[in-house]
């Protein structure tokens, strides 16, 4: 993994590189070059270990998104803000198997830095609400619960927010 500043330095050269290119008269080496350039500006914003670690979780392999989230050694400086955000759901997602209390720290956190898609932060905040269920505050679950719900425009959570709901009225 390169550190975010170098893969914009990589980009940089990629494309100072083409330009030199179709200025000596090779265009085709130069077009190609400038295009290349794409792949470090795409990992600039989309990290590539977070990549793996979310096929991983799509497959239920936990430890395997585990390997891959450890490549990440320092986020803060490795990873832009939205990246050091789903570093933390992702890791909260895999604690809420085994820790809720390390889980809940990691999706406040995760909540914190920002997600970019909505159903993301949808579970990120039905996780924080069956923390505090679990956890008797009764209130803050409420709460959650509300804002996962209008978070979820395409309905998809209706059924475990339901679920919840019926559980906290045993409490």
């Amino acid at each position: 993994m390169f550190n975010k500043i170098i893969k914009l330095i990589l980009a940089g050269i990629l494309v100072i590189a083409g330009v030199y290119e179709i200025v000596d008269d090779y265009v085709g080496n130069g077009i190609f070059l400038i295009l290349l350039s794409a792949i470090p500006i795409f990992l600039y914003f989309k990290n590539e270990f977070i990549l793996l670690a979310f096929l991983k979780l799509r497959k239920q392999d936990f430890e395997g998104a585990k390997k891959w989230l450890a490549y990440i050694k320092n986020p803060e400086t490795a990873l832009v803000r939205k990246q050091q955000g789903y570093f933390n759901y992702l890791h909260g997602i895999m604690l809420s198997q085994t820790n809720l209390i390390q889980a809940e720290k990691h999706f406040k956190k995760a909540i914190e830095l920002g997600l970019s898609m909505d159903m993301d932060l949808a579970v990120a905040k039905l996780n924080l609400a069956g923390v505090a269920m679990s956890r008797r505050r009764k209130l803050e679950a409420t709460n959650l619960l509300n804002e996962a719900k209008k978070l979820d425009k395409q309905g998809m959570l209706k059924d475990q927010i339901s679920m919840m709901k019926e559980q906290m009225k045993k409490i």
